[in-house]
Protein backbone atom coordinates (compact mmCIF):
# COMPACT_ATOMS: atom_id res chain seq x y z
CA UNK A 1 0.00 0.00 0.00
CA UNK A 2 3.00 2.42 0.82
CA UNK A 3 4.56 1.88 -2.63
CA UNK A 4 1.11 2.56 -4.08
CA UNK A 5 0.81 5.99 -2.04
CA UNK A 6 4.65 6.79 -3.01
CA UNK A 7 3.58 6.02 -6.76
CA UNK A 8 0.87 7.93 -6.90
CA UNK A 9 2.65 11.28 -5.16
CA UNK A 10 5.03 10.94 -7.59
CA UNK A 11 2.62 10.97 -10.40
CA UNK A 12 1.00 13.91 -8.91
CA UNK A 13 4.25 16.15 -8.48
CA UNK A 14 4.79 15.22 -11.95
CA UNK A 15 1.51 17.21 -13.19
CA UNK A 16 2.29 20.19 -11.20
CA UNK A 17 1.05 19.46 -7.30
CA UNK A 18 4.12 19.49 -5.53
CA UNK A 19 5.55 17.86 -2.28
CA UNK A 20 8.26 18.53 -0.20
CA UNK A 21 11.69 18.21 -0.78
CA UNK A 22 12.01 15.35 1.70
CA UNK A 23 8.65 13.97 0.74
CA UNK A 24 9.40 13.91 -2.98
CA UNK A 25 13.57 12.34 -2.27
CA UNK A 26 11.65 8.98 -1.24
CA UNK A 27 8.96 8.78 -3.55
CA UNK A 28 12.02 9.15 -6.75
CA UNK A 29 14.68 6.63 -4.73
CA UNK A 30 11.36 4.10 -3.97
CA UNK A 31 10.14 4.27 -8.04
CA UNK A 32 13.80 3.84 -8.83
CA UNK A 33 14.23 0.76 -7.24
CA UNK A 34 10.81 -0.19 -7.90
CA UNK A 35 11.34 0.34 -12.12
CA UNK A 36 12.82 -2.04 -13.53
CA UNK A 37 14.71 -1.65 -16.83
CA UNK A 38 13.94 -3.98 -20.34
CA UNK A 39 16.24 -6.17 -21.38
CA UNK A 40 16.11 -6.72 -25.29
CA UNK A 41 13.84 -9.90 -24.90
CA UNK A 42 11.56 -7.43 -22.82
CA UNK A 43 12.15 -5.11 -25.40
CA UNK A 44 10.94 -6.81 -28.50
CA UNK A 45 8.02 -8.67 -26.16
CA UNK A 46 6.92 -4.91 -25.58
CA UNK A 47 7.35 -4.12 -29.18
CA UNK A 48 5.07 -6.80 -29.93
CA UNK A 49 2.27 -6.80 -27.96
CA UNK A 50 2.24 -2.92 -28.42
CA UNK A 51 1.24 -3.93 -32.38
CA UNK A 52 -0.53 -6.78 -31.62
CA UNK A 53 -2.97 -5.08 -28.68
CA UNK A 54 -3.34 -2.10 -31.28
CA UNK A 55 -4.95 -4.05 -33.45
CA UNK A 56 -7.65 -4.75 -30.99
CA UNK A 57 -7.39 -2.00 -28.32
CA UNK A 58 -5.28 0.81 -29.56
CA UNK A 59 -6.37 3.83 -26.92
CA UNK A 60 -7.10 0.89 -24.24
CA UNK A 61 -3.10 -0.26 -24.61
CA UNK A 62 -1.77 3.60 -24.63
CA UNK A 63 -3.68 4.17 -21.73
CA UNK A 64 -2.50 0.87 -19.66
CA UNK A 65 1.45 1.33 -20.62
CA UNK A 66 1.04 5.23 -20.41
CA UNK A 67 -0.66 4.24 -16.62
CA UNK A 68 2.14 1.77 -15.89
CA UNK A 69 4.97 4.21 -16.88
CA UNK A 70 3.76 7.29 -14.56
CA UNK A 71 3.28 5.13 -11.71
CA UNK A 72 6.78 3.91 -12.00
CA UNK A 73 5.38 0.27 -12.13
CA UNK A 74 7.44 0.29 -16.16
CA UNK A 75 10.31 2.21 -17.34
CA UNK A 76 9.43 3.26 -20.89
CA UNK A 77 12.01 3.46 -23.24
CA UNK A 78 12.65 7.15 -24.04
CA UNK A 79 10.08 7.69 -27.46
CA UNK A 80 7.13 6.20 -25.42
CA UNK A 81 7.76 8.58 -22.76
CA UNK A 82 5.31 10.64 -24.08
CA UNK A 83 2.40 8.05 -23.46
CA UNK A 84 2.81 8.96 -20.00
CA UNK A 85 1.92 12.67 -20.36
CA UNK A 86 -1.52 13.92 -18.01
CA UNK A 87 -2.73 15.36 -21.40
CA UNK A 88 -2.29 12.16 -23.18
CA UNK A 89 -3.61 9.74 -20.90
CA UNK A 90 -6.64 11.96 -20.20
CA UNK A 91 -7.12 11.46 -24.15
CA UNK A 92 -6.71 7.93 -24.21
CA UNK A 93 -8.55 7.19 -21.28
CA UNK A 94 -11.48 9.18 -22.59
CA UNK A 95 -11.13 7.38 -26.10
CA UNK A 96 -10.96 4.24 -24.49
CA UNK A 97 -14.15 4.74 -22.41
CA UNK A 98 -15.88 5.46 -25.80
CA UNK A 99 -14.40 2.48 -27.61
CA UNK A 100 -14.98 0.55 -24.76
CA UNK A 101 -19.29 1.25 -25.20
CA UNK A 102 -18.85 1.31 -28.54
CA UNK A 103 -17.47 -2.56 -29.54
CA UNK A 104 -20.59 -3.97 -27.13
CA UNK A 105 -23.19 -2.77 -29.78
CA UNK A 106 -24.37 -5.17 -32.59
CA UNK A 107 -22.79 -3.31 -36.32
CA UNK A 108 -21.69 -0.39 -34.37
CA UNK A 109 -18.55 -2.18 -33.67
CA UNK A 110 -18.15 -3.32 -36.81
CA UNK A 111 -18.76 0.50 -38.23
CA UNK A 112 -16.25 1.61 -35.48
CA UNK A 113 -13.51 -0.89 -36.40
CA UNK A 114 -13.85 -0.16 -40.10
CA UNK A 115 -13.06 3.89 -39.67
CA UNK A 116 -10.36 2.60 -37.49
CA UNK A 117 -8.88 0.71 -39.81
CA UNK A 118 -6.09 2.89 -41.27
CA UNK A 119 -5.86 4.23 -37.82
CA UNK A 120 -4.92 0.87 -35.94
CA UNK A 121 -1.97 -0.42 -38.47
CA UNK A 122 0.05 2.61 -38.45
CA UNK A 123 0.09 3.32 -34.60
CA UNK A 124 0.83 -0.25 -33.58
CA UNK A 125 3.45 0.18 -36.02
CA UNK A 126 4.73 3.54 -34.40
CA UNK A 127 4.50 2.45 -31.20
CA UNK A 128 6.43 -0.54 -31.56
CA UNK A 129 9.04 1.52 -33.65
CA UNK A 130 9.43 3.42 -30.21
CA UNK A 131 10.18 1.00 -28.27
CA UNK A 132 13.80 1.29 -29.92
CA UNK A 133 13.29 4.79 -30.91
CA UNK A 134 15.75 6.86 -32.64
CA UNK A 135 19.06 5.19 -30.68
CA UNK A 136 18.87 1.83 -32.97
CA UNK A 137 16.86 2.47 -36.40
CA UNK A 138 18.17 -0.56 -37.63
CA UNK A 139 15.83 -2.46 -34.93
CA UNK A 140 13.34 0.33 -35.15
CA UNK A 141 12.76 -0.18 -38.40
CA UNK A 142 12.30 -3.57 -37.86
CA UNK A 143 10.08 -3.49 -34.83
CA UNK A 144 7.32 -0.56 -36.58
CA UNK A 145 7.48 -3.80 -39.65
CA UNK A 146 6.64 -6.47 -36.88
CA UNK A 147 4.32 -3.97 -34.71
CA UNK A 148 2.48 -3.33 -38.45
CA UNK A 149 2.23 -6.41 -39.20
CA UNK A 150 0.86 -7.92 -36.10
CA UNK A 151 -1.84 -5.13 -35.54
CA UNK A 152 -3.00 -5.92 -38.84
CA UNK A 153 -3.49 -9.59 -37.96
CA UNK A 154 -5.33 -8.77 -35.05
CA UNK A 155 -7.76 -6.26 -36.82
CA UNK A 156 -8.32 -8.67 -39.18
CA UNK A 157 -9.12 -11.51 -36.88
CA UNK A 158 -10.91 -9.26 -34.79
CA UNK A 159 -13.08 -7.82 -37.84
CA UNK A 160 -14.04 -11.52 -38.94
CA UNK A 161 -15.33 -12.25 -35.88
CA UNK A 162 -17.12 -9.39 -35.28
CA UNK A 163 -19.00 -9.62 -38.72
CA UNK A 164 -19.51 -13.34 -38.14
CA UNK A 165 -20.98 -12.46 -34.41
CA UNK A 166 -23.37 -9.40 -36.06
CA UNK A 167 -25.23 -12.28 -38.40
CA UNK A 168 -26.89 -13.61 -34.74
CA UNK A 169 -29.68 -11.61 -34.15
CA UNK A 170 -29.13 -11.98 -29.93
CA UNK A 171 -26.51 -9.47 -28.54
CA UNK A 172 -24.65 -11.67 -26.44
CA UNK A 173 -22.10 -12.92 -28.44
CA UNK A 174 -20.77 -9.44 -29.46
CA UNK A 175 -20.51 -8.66 -25.63
CA UNK A 176 -18.67 -11.81 -24.88
CA UNK A 177 -16.80 -11.17 -27.61
CA UNK A 178 -15.87 -7.51 -26.72
CA UNK A 179 -15.16 -8.47 -22.68
CA UNK A 180 -12.83 -10.88 -23.96
CA UNK A 181 -11.18 -8.82 -26.43
CA UNK A 182 -10.81 -6.55 -23.30
CA UNK A 183 -8.94 -9.10 -21.25
CA UNK A 184 -6.98 -10.20 -23.82
CA UNK A 185 -5.19 -7.06 -24.16
CA UNK A 186 -4.84 -5.95 -20.31
CA UNK A 187 -3.52 -9.63 -20.25
CA UNK A 188 -1.15 -9.03 -22.83
CA UNK A 189 0.50 -5.84 -21.81
CA UNK A 190 0.94 -7.76 -18.50
CA UNK A 191 2.46 -10.99 -19.65
CA UNK A 192 4.70 -8.98 -22.05
CA UNK A 193 6.19 -6.81 -19.14
CA UNK A 194 6.81 -9.47 -16.70
CA UNK A 195 6.92 -13.04 -18.57
CA UNK A 196 8.69 -11.66 -22.10
CA UNK A 197 9.54 -15.45 -23.26
CA UNK A 198 6.31 -16.78 -21.55
CA UNK A 199 4.19 -13.88 -24.01
CA UNK A 200 6.60 -14.96 -26.99
CA UNK A 201 4.89 -18.47 -26.65
CA UNK A 202 1.65 -17.21 -26.04
CA UNK A 203 1.84 -14.95 -29.28
CA UNK A 204 2.62 -17.57 -31.45
CA UNK A 205 -0.31 -19.99 -29.76
CA UNK A 206 -2.96 -16.72 -30.96
CA UNK A 207 -1.27 -16.15 -34.43
CA UNK A 208 -1.64 -19.90 -34.89
CA UNK A 209 -5.44 -19.24 -33.72
CA UNK A 210 -5.83 -16.33 -36.08
CA UNK A 211 -4.88 -17.98 -38.94
CA UNK A 212 -7.69 -21.26 -38.76
CA UNK A 213 -9.95 -18.46 -37.64
CA UNK A 214 -9.45 -16.41 -40.76
CA UNK A 215 -9.67 -19.83 -42.71
CA UNK A 216 -12.70 -21.04 -41.52
CA UNK A 217 -14.58 -17.41 -41.50
CA UNK A 218 -13.03 -16.33 -44.58
CA UNK A 219 -16.48 -15.23 -46.26
CA UNK A 220 -17.35 -13.02 -43.43
CA UNK A 221 -13.82 -11.39 -43.74
CA UNK A 222 -14.85 -11.00 -47.69
CA UNK A 223 -18.14 -9.03 -46.62
CA UNK A 224 -15.97 -7.11 -44.03
CA UNK A 225 -13.70 -6.22 -46.95
CA UNK A 226 -16.59 -4.94 -49.43
CA UNK A 227 -18.00 -2.89 -47.19
CA UNK A 228 -14.77 -1.14 -45.75
CA UNK A 229 -13.97 -0.46 -49.47
CA UNK A 230 -18.10 0.69 -50.15
CA UNK A 231 -17.51 2.88 -47.49
CA UNK A 232 -14.52 4.84 -48.55
CA UNK A 233 -15.54 4.51 -52.03
CA UNK A 234 -18.70 6.49 -51.15
CA UNK A 235 -16.61 9.23 -49.25
CA UNK A 236 -14.44 9.57 -52.12
CA UNK A 237 -17.20 10.50 -54.24
CA UNK A 238 -19.07 12.64 -51.60
CA UNK A 239 -15.98 14.45 -51.51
Amino acid sequence: MDALWSQIVQWLHRVGLHVDAGTAQAVADGAARATQQLDMPGLLALAAALGWASGVRLYAVVFIVGGMGALGWLALPPALAVLQHPAVLMASGFMLVVEFFADKVPWLDSAWDAVHAFIRVPAGALLAAGVFGASDASMAVAAGLLGGSLSAAALATKMTARAAANTSPEPFSNWGLSFLEDGLVVGVVWLATQHPLAFGLALAVVLLLSALLLVVLFKFLRAVLRRVSSLFSGSAKVA
